[in-house]
């Protein structure tokens, strides 16, 4: 029976019964040697002894109890402090990530068996050394202050990179935590994570998304997002721009003389000696094939420093290029625009210059031409287009195709995306490229966007109480409809008034949409709230990062067409395409491809496990009855049991 019990059932503990045995029999000796020796007077000393251990009996035994509980404690405080000690260390040792002790000094004092794999220094090593012995160069500064902040008692995650023994830089997820003792900082606690892996991946896929893999030149993709914000930056009346397409002449004779190995040869000399003449205001990208691009920035609008820029390009290409044993001599063409008032994009700025190379062409090559004819009128058909797309929206001119996205595995309609298309009283059926673009530009893309959004809604419940196929319908936002306020509840109020069930609806948005994080993840989340899917349209075209993937409510990736345009001829996109759905597995998204056109693509996909398809090597955009047709054909074949055959 323990201390505890003894005392429950009255009966007095081990230590006390030992305090009253030598109490009583120490009184009883004194007793009777007082009798024994001093006769009468020790023996009235002994009753006064006798006496006062009597009366003190009770404290005496109280104390004892007291000093016998108070040392039971401390053994059991000791006991659960070690045990605490042995259970920190267990998970400071055997914690997956690394875990490092740091004193206010920044000099290590603990550091755990992950981190000596991870970094290649045993503790031993590290011990005593400042944390500046792992920091690169270029993050040094970056990397202190977090730490110093650290030491303030404030704790902190962020990103960064450490040095490894040997020399190559390992990238980090890192949290620095203070460690306090009555209220003072002793310490830092750092916790890292190892993204090695997934930072090369974001980076190869970036790399491959926006530069060309044979010059290492920016593509055409980063060269339009260069134009747009120079553009933007520029003063009306001080500097302008000039968008030079550059095209090497009879560079497919040099192809098919030579050969391809020796025609990438020449490039790589074109590309080097292009790069000579680029300022640190201008820029240069390889666009495709035997084509540059050039945008410079200029004083003014006159044309005599645009031939000027183009007199130093052909004087680049006089001299002779060495292939081999062989001298190749090569002249180009060039088409020049010049960035005015009426142009609000890079895409329009390019287009002009484009316009001009065809024509530099036509005149018999090795020339230059400068775009400038009908630029006084590009004002008056905005005006016109605006005119007559608000017509078009008070007048229900407006319609939605819908175009089916199809799972090649099954064969099944697995959902329609909702496109608007405009049926001109005049011109008849128009297409999306001649008006969404203003549309975006003007602001009309937002009631435009909510007119489509009602409307898709409402066609998807009347088809299911038609009792035809129950599949989402995916809708478009534009990036000016995403930041408008209260669309949460404005998309709650369509569902209410459409009665469509909100998994139903799955809203498409763009990469850009996602610049402001904050604000971005905060609205993914209500609208998840609501139950509706979230897809990323275009992926892999604007700002791509696998941060916000794992940041963001995402249930869809789109692979962008233009990606998938041209998987079978050029394998920098056959791969980014390949990436992009196998990082698509490993998040556990679903993933879907648009603008398939051919079989080759869909074999392409479907060997690489992407099975949504989405493009008009299927089916193009229907208008509502060939899409309830198709429905219905899918629903007997279902019932009857038979497989759906792909579309042609």
């Amino acid at each position: 029976m323990s201390r505890t019990d003894e005392s429950a059932n009255g009966a007095l503990p081990r230590d006390e019964k030992r305090t009253m045995l030598f109490a009583c029999g120490g009184t009883a000796v004194g007793f009777l040697v007082c009798w024994w020796v001093g006769g009468a007077f020790l023996w009235g000393f002994g009753i006064a002894v006798f006496l006062l251990v009597a009366f003190s009996w009770e404290r005496i035994v109280r104390l004892s109890r007291a000093l016998s509980e108070s040392d039971a404690r401390s053994r059991t405080a000791e006991e659960r402090l070690r045990r605490a000690d042995s259970r920190l260390n267990a998970l400071f040792h055997h914690h997956p990530g690394a875990v490092g002790l740091i004193d206010p000094g920044g000099c290590f004092l603990q550091w755990n068996p992950t981190a000596e794999h991870m970094f290649g220094y045993r503790e031993e090593e590290l011990r005593g050394k400042h944390l500046r012995t792992l920091f690169p160069e270029e993050l040094s500064g970056r990397t202190s202050s977090f730490f110093a902040e650290a030491l303030h008692g404030s704790p902190l995650s962020f990103k960064t990179s450490l040095l490894h023994k040997d020399g190559y830089r390992v990238d980090l997820d890192t949290t620095v935590v203070p460690v306090k003792e009555q209220g003072i900082t002793t310490g830092v606690l750092i916790v890292c994570q190892d993204i090695t892996s997934a930072t090369r991946t974001e980076e190869q896929i970036r790399h491959l998304a926006y530069y060309d893999d044979m010059t290492g030149l920016p593509n055409r993709r980063l060269f339009v997002q260069h134009l747009n914000a120079a553009m933007a930056a520029v003063s009306w009346h001080e500097r302008t721009l000039a968008v030079l397409f550059v095209d090497i002449d009879r560079f497919k004779i040099v192809n098919d003389c030579f050969g391809h190995d020796y025609g990438d040869m020449l490039l790589l000399q074109v590309a080097e000696r292009f790069s000579r003449c680029v300022g640190p205001d201008d820029y240069l990208a390889r666009t495709e094939g035997d084509e540059f691009a050039f945008f410079f920035q200029m004083p003014d609008q006159e044309a005599e420093p645009v031939g000027t820029i183009a007199k130093a390009i052909f004087d680049l290409l006089e001299e002779p290029f060495v292939l081999g044993q062989n001298l190749v001599h090569l002249t180009a063409s060039i088409g020049i625009s010049l960035l005015s008032q009426e142009d609000e994009s890079a895409d329009s700025l390019m287009k002009c210059a484009d316009m001009a190379l065809t024509r530099a062409k036509e005149k018999g090559k090795n020339n230059y031409q400068l775009f400038n004819s009908e630029m006084k009128s590009v004002s008056l058909k905005r005006l016109t287009l605006e005119s007559e797309l608000r017509r078009a929206l008070a007048n229900n001119e407006l319609l939605l195709h819908y175009q089916p996205q199809i799972n090649i595995a099954t064969g099944r309609i697995v959902g329609f995306e909702a496109l608007v298309r405009w049926q001109h009283p005049e011109r008849g059926l128009v297409a999306p490229g001649e008006f969404i673009p203003f549309a975006e530009d003007s602001g009309l893309i937002v009631p435009i966007g909510e007119w489509a959004l009602k409307e898709a809604c409402r066609q998807n419940k009347q088809w299911q109480d038609a009792g035809l196929e129950v599949v989402p319908v995916s809708v478009n936002l534009s990036i000016r409809q995403f930041m408008q306020h209260q669309l949460c509840a404005r998309i709650g109020r369509t569902l209410r008034e459409t009665g469509l069930a909100p998994g139903l609806l799955e809203l498409e948005i763009t990469e850009s949409c996602t610049m402001d994080v904050d604000y971005a993840s905060d609205l993914l989340h209500e609208l998840k709230k609501l139950g509706v899917k979230i897809s990323i349209d275009d992926f892999g075209t604007g700002y791509s990062s696998l941060s916000y993937l794992k940041k963001f409510p995402i249930d869809k990736l789109k692979i962008d067409r233009s990606f998938v345009r041209d998987i079978m001829t050029d394998p920098n996109d056959a791969a980014i395409v390949a990436s992009i759905i196998a990082m698509t597995r490993h998040l556990n998204m679903e993933v879907i491809a648009e603008g398939v056109e051919t079989e080759e693509q869909l074999r392409f996909l479907h060997d690489n496990q992407c099975h949504l398809i989405q493009g008009f090597y299927l089916s193009p955009p229907l208008a509502v009855p060939d899409a309830e047709c198709l429905m219905k054909l899918y629903s007997a074949q279902a019932a009857a049991g038979e497989e759906s055959p792909p579309l042609n």
